[in-house]
C-alpha cells in the first residue's frame, strides 16, 4: 500500500480513518466526501446579524475564520478564486465583465476558456473523485463548470430535475437558493459516488435587504436549516462554506465614460468590474472600474481629473493594481478606479447619479470581510492557514 506523508493526506483531503497504527499515514480507498458552499454576497456583517445556530455551531466546534475576499469584491473572480484556489493573477478572472481586446469591446467574463488555472473539480478527478457544479446562476456553468460531472443552473434547470425537485424557482428570488440546496441534498442522497459537490448561491437576497431585514432573516434561518440537512444526509461529509463578498449601501454612481468627457479627458471605455447579465438588483454597478486610455499619454492628465471625483477612494496605475491585488495585468485597465463605501461606477444617461437609499451592491474595498467555516474535517489545515476566502479549498487534491 502506497504511504504518504501527513501533509499529503491533508491535501488529499482524506478523514481520520487514513492514520496507521504504526505511526504512518495509508492511502485510503476514498477521499472524505466534501461540500463546499459559495455563499454568495454572505459578508461577516450577515453572519454576525443572525442567529444561524447551526452554522455558529460549526464555527465554534470546526474551524471558524475572518478572511477577505479577492478585489475586484464580485463575484466572478472570487468564484473562479476559491474554485482555483488562488490568486486571479493566476486563473485570469477578473470580474464579471472585461475589455475583449479581439473585439474591442466590453464583454461578459463567463467563457472558461478565460480561466487559466485547473478547477478543483478537475484537480478532484485525478485523484479518482467525481463532482457536481450545482449553482443558481447560469453565467458559473460556462465559466467554472470544467471537469465537474455534474453541472447544475437553477436558473435553467433540466426538465429531469425538475421532475425530482419541483419548477425552480426565478433567478430574482430568495428560494432559488433553497431549490438548490436541494438538489444538493438528492445527489448526496441518490450519487454516494459523488465525492465532491459544490454550491454556488445567488446574492439577490443580500441585494434586496441588510441582515436585519425580516425577510434576510427567513432566508438565513432557511439555509441553516439546510445545512443542517445535509449534515444529517450526510453525516460522513465535510462542509467548507465561505462567501465572495460583502455587502454595503450605496449613495452615488459615476458614469466615468461621461464625466470624463464632460471634464476633457475623454477615454476609449471605462467598465464597471460589477457588471453581468443579472442587472435588476444592481444595475450593473459596483465599487471598482476599468479605464482605457485613447491614448497612453494621457495617463496623468486622466489619473488626476479621476481622483478630483466626489466618492473615489484610489486610481491605480495598472502595473500597481496587479501588484496590489493580484490581478491579472494584461486583463485590467491602464487605470483601476476605486470607490469608497458610498461609491459605485456604471453606465448611466448622466455623469454622476444619486442612488436611492435602497441601493445595495459591491465591488469596493469595504466589501472584503468575509467568512470561512470547516466543519467536520479533520484533515483540514489548522485555522491559521486560512487568510483569504480561496483558502477554502486550496488544499482539497493536490499532492
Amino acid at each position: 500500500m502506497r504511504e504518504l506523508t501527513r501533509r499529503s493526506v491533508m491535501a488529499l483531503g482524506l478523514g481520520s480513518s487514513a492514520l496507521a497504527a504504526s505511526g504512518r499515514i495509508a492511502l485510503a480507498a476514498r477521499p472524505q466526501r466534501t461540500v463546499v458552499v459559495m455563499f454568495d454576497g454572505f459578508g461577516m456583517e450577515y453572519l454576525e446579524g443572525s442567529a444561524m445556530p447551526v452554522l455558529k455551531k460549526w464555527a465554534s466546534e470546526g474551524i471558524f475564520a475572518p478572511v477577505k475576499a479577492v478585489m475586484p469584491s464580485v463575484t466572478n473572480c472570487n468564484n473562479a478564486s476559491i474554485c482555483c484556489g488562488t490568486w486571479p493573477s493566476e486563473h485570469g478572472v477578473i470580474g464579471n465583465s472585461y475589455f475583449n481586446q479581439k473585439t474591442g469591446q466590453e464583454d461578459y467574463m463567463e467563457d472558461g476558456t478565460l480561466l487559466l488555472a485547473p478547477t478543483i473539480f478537475e484537480r478532484a478527478k485525478t485523484h479518482g473523485v467525481s463532482s457536481a457544479l450545482l449553482t443558481s446562476k447560469k453565467k458559473t456553468t460556462t465559466l467554472l463548470g470544467r471537469g465537474a460531472e455534474i453541472v447544475l443552473a437553477a436558473e435553467t434547470p433540466s426538465p429531469e430535475w425538475e421532475t425530482r425537485l419541483g419548477k425552480a424557482p426565478g433567478i430574482y428570488s430568495r428560494e432559488i437558493n433553497y431549490w438548490i440546496f436541494e438538489a444538493a441534498l438528492n445527489i448526496l442522497a441518490d450519487r454516494t459516488d459523488i465525492g465532491l459537490i459544490y454550491v454556488h448561491t445567488t446574492d439577490y437576497p443580500m441585494h434586496m435587504w441588510p441582515p436585519e431585514a425580516t425577510e434576510s432573516q427567513e432566508h438565513l434561518a432557511k439555509i441553516d436549516t439546510l445545512l443542517q440537512r445535509i449534515s444529517q444526509a450526510a453525516p460522513d461529509a465535510a462542509v467548507l462554506l465561505t462567501a465572495d463578498h460583502a455587502m454595503n449601501f450605496k449613495k452615488r454612481c459615476w458614469d466615468l465614460d461621461r464625466a470624463l468627457e464632460a471634464r476633457g479627458t475623454p477615454v476609449q471605455i471605462s467598465i464597471s468590474a460589477e457588471r453581468d447579465k443579472y442587472v435588476k438588483h444592481h444595475r450593473g454597478m459596483g465599487g471598482a472600474a476599468w479605464v482605457y486610455l485613447k491614448q497612453a499619454g494621457d495617463l496623468d492628465k486622466v489619473r488626476t481629473v479621476l481622483s478630483g471625483l466626489d466618492g473615489v477612494e484610489a486610481v491605480l496605475t495598472r502595473a500597481e493594481a496587479a501588484e496590489t491585488y493580484n490581478l491579472m495585468a494584461s486583463r485590467i485597465g491602464d487605470l483601476v478606479v476605486l470607490g469608497d463605501k458610498d461609491t459605485v461606477f456604471g453606465d448611466l444617461d448622466v455623469p454622476m447619479e444619486t442612488l436611492p437609499a435602497s441601493f445595495r451592491t459591491h465591488g469596493s474595498l469595504h466589501e472584503l470581510k468575509v467568512p470561512i467555516v470547516v466543519h467536520n474535517c479533520p484533515s483540514a489545515p489548522e485555522r491559521s492557514f486560512y487568510q483569504n476566502n480561496f483558502d477554502l479549498a486550496s488544499w482539497l487534491y493536490t499532492t
